[in-house]
């Protein structure tokens, strides 16, 4: 019992370190995606919504904001992961995580919570800035039509892109690793897995490769959640998004067993 309570003390002042490294910063954490949001609906949502129809009677904006929350999420968790680790490989602080009494099960899940608690954070404003743009032109909120498997879409959702930030953070040499990821693979990822456009809307082809994209079945699985429909199986959404979780909190795991990973 005292060994479990030890671990839990341990566990907690890492995450609350975590935490408290990017509160430090609020203007980026906070600010930028508000700013981001503000920008996202008033060009695509407001101006570009009324030329847009889709199926099933939803304006467009409906339709844009699950995707925005799930963008949110997924980028925020993603970059606070990498971001964290980098930073910490400069300042050659990386390395007390090696003689620490810590597990390497204990530093990814501290430090995954951590990066999905920032990603919650900004998909909640996300959503309430959202939530502020649909009353002001629809004159009504705009309801969670299944609360449970928004909640499931987004915290798994966020879990996976944490993980997957953890080993991408511990495999990359420089900052410019990390950007060359995030821009030339998770950005087109996150474009092309639905959240500008419905899938009927596009070529075929482009069709059959979002189905390969795991990004478009969380992406859909958040939509579900708030619209009740989406572009895939709610079942297929489900089994894909947490294996794709598991995938990357296993790789994770392996990447801070790599010990020459922790320098740059």
């Amino acid at each position: 019992m005292e060994g479990m309570m030890s671990k839990w003390i341990q566990w907690k002042g890492l995450y609350h370190r975590e935490v408290a490294r990017y509160f430090k910063v609020p203007l980026q954490t906070i600010g930028a995606p508000i700013v981001s949001t503000l920008l996202y609906l008033l060009i695509f949502g407001v101006s570009l919504g009324k030329s847009i129809h889709l199926a099933g009677g939803f304006p467009y904006l409906a339709f844009l904001i699950p995707g925005l929350i799930a963008m949110s999420l997924i980028r925020n968790s993603f970059d606070n992961s990498t971001s964290a680790l980098m930073g910490q490989k400069y300042v050659n602080e990386l390395q007390d995580l090696r003689t620490a009494p810590l597990s390497i099960h204990q530093i990814v899940s501290s430090k995954s919570i951590a990066s999905l608690t920032r990603g919650l954070i900004v998909g909640a404003i996300t959503y309430l800035v959202g939530q502020a743009f649909y009353l002001s032109y629809m004159g009504h909120f705009l309801p969670i039509a299944a609360p449970l498997t928004f909640i499931y879409f987004i915290v798994i959702g966020g879990l996976a892109f944490a993980g997957l930030g953890i080993a991408i953070g511990m495999w990359s040499r420089s900052f410019e690793h990390v950007g060359a990821v995030s821009m030339l693979i998770l950005l087109p990822l996150i474009y092309l897995g639905g959240v500008f456009f419905n899938l009927e809307n596009v070529h075929p082809f482009w069709q059959t490769l979002s189905h390969f994209n795991p990004l478009f079945y969380t992406i859909n699985g958040v939509r579900y959640g708030m619209l009740g429909q989406s572009d895939t199986s709610l079942p297929l959404a489900i089994g894909v998004t947490f294996a794709f979780a598991l995938l990357c909190h296993l790789l994770a795991l392996l990447s801070l067993r790599k010990g020459s990973r922790y320098l740059r």
